[in-house]
């Protein structure tokens, strides 16, 4: 069977390697990463980074499923692409003490079995002195198995294992897909491939190609704050963090990372508000953008309150996007004999992407969906 994955990104990456490993002839198509992002015309991908949190635990028994399923992978992609993406730097949750988010965590904490430590704010802070944490919080440490990943390099991990494996990969866009009895055409700026299947993973750009899928897409703002030798030096033992605040927002933190012009920067998201992209040409247009500047000074300004007596530089800002369906659940799904479909990371899907590129290589292969994840049960839940 000739299976094309159409989207070179955390999903369909992972895949396209799952389905080199299971023996299909696999084309993973995609473009490279633009030099300048201001003058580029084609489509984007919110990998273009070196920082997500990764971690096991989560306040939903699905994600907390498909995280852990990813990170005992990692060593094994890591091998296969001969590249290092994970960060075993430990992950806090933290937030009101009682609160439903806290409480779901700790369930999901005590039946996993998954190693952490649940202290209170005041503990917290004791144990982790960079930060602050008010006293009526709780948290929770993982120390093990949990920091953050290099979404970059897990995709050029996976990519380079996929092609070990057998994978022909092609750097183009598809600019459009015709399905029907025979098999599959998709249409790239300088010709066509034809394949039997097709697997769509093409993240915020999706309705750039399956325009009528319930999926919704956000515009996320970044700040990027560069510290010194001897500050980076100083928050050494910093985890990731991700915050559940009282007006429902989450923003989260990351240690000082490494980033391609050698600098080392602390990480900050969790947009105060939702803005919507209407289409592929807004998604473009956002991401030439270069974010919203406000909420990078936002931003800013909540990562010095919660890390008192910072060095950093004035806060550089990025854009993202992330991909949502109405019950924060991925589709994965076949839409036809000839297509599926395996987006909507739903802004936790790059530490787990490996279990749901896995999931979606199965469907492609003749595997039932799951039902949780189907059109027609997201279509519901909207």
């Amino acid at each position: 069977m000739r299976i094309a994955v159409v989207g070179r990104g955390l999903i369909g990456s992972a895949a396209a390697r799952h389905l080199a490993l299971a023996g299909a002839e696999v084309i993973l198509i995609g473009p490279d990463e633009p030099e300048d992002r201001s003058s580029h015309t084609g489509v984007f991908a919110s990998h273009y980074d070196e920082g997500r949190i990764t971690r096991q635990l989560d306040s939903h028994p699905f994600w907390a499923e498909v995280s852990r399923a990813s990170i005992a992978r990692y060593a094994e992609i890591e091998a296969a692409g001969g590249l290092r993406f994970f960060t075993a730097a430990g992950a806090l949750h933290a937030g009101p003490a009682g609160s439903d988010w806290i409480a779901r965590i700790g369930a999901g904490a005590d039946a996993s079995g998954v190693p952490h430590r649940r202290m209170a704010g005041t503990e917290a802070a004791a144990a982790f002195p960079m930060l602050w944490f008010s006293p009526d919080w709780t948290v929770f440490h993982e120390a093990a198995n949990a920091g953050y990943i290099s979404p970059r390099r897990l995709v050029q991990a996976q990519t380079r294992a996929a092609a070990r494996a057998g994978a022909q990969v092609i750097p183009a866009e598809v600019t459009g897909i015709d399905t029907g009895g025979s098999g599959a055409t998709l249409r790239l700026a300088d010709g066509t491939v034809q394949a039997d299947t097709v697997l769509v993973a093409t993240g915020g750009f999706t309705p750039g190609l399956l325009p009528d899928l319930p999926l919704t897409v956000y515009a996320r703002t970044v700040a990027l704050l560069e510290v010194d030798a001897m500050e980076a030096t100083r928050l050494a033992a910093m985890p990731s963090m991700v915050t559940m605040l009282e007006n429902g927002r989450d923003p989260y933190i990351l240690p000082p990372i490494r980033y391609p012009d050698g600098r080392r920067y602390l990480k900050i998201g969790g947009d105060p508000d939702d803005l919507v992209l209407r289409d592929a040409r807004d998604a473009r247009a956002w991401f030439r953008s270069g974010g919203r500047p406000e909420v990078g000074a936002a931003l800013a300004e909540h990562l010095h309150r919660r890390m008192p007596g910072l060095r950093a530089a004035a806060p550089v800002i990025a854009p993202c996007v992330t991909t949502f369906t109405a019950a924060g659940l991925p589709l994965i799904d076949r839409l036809d004999d000839r297509l599926c479909v395996a987006v909507a990371g739903c802004g936790k899907g790059a530490k787990c992407s490996d279990e749901l590129g896995r999931r979606a290589a199965d469907l492609a292969l003749g595997s039932a969906p799951d039902p949780r994840l189907t059109l027609s049960a997201l279509t519901e839940a909207a």
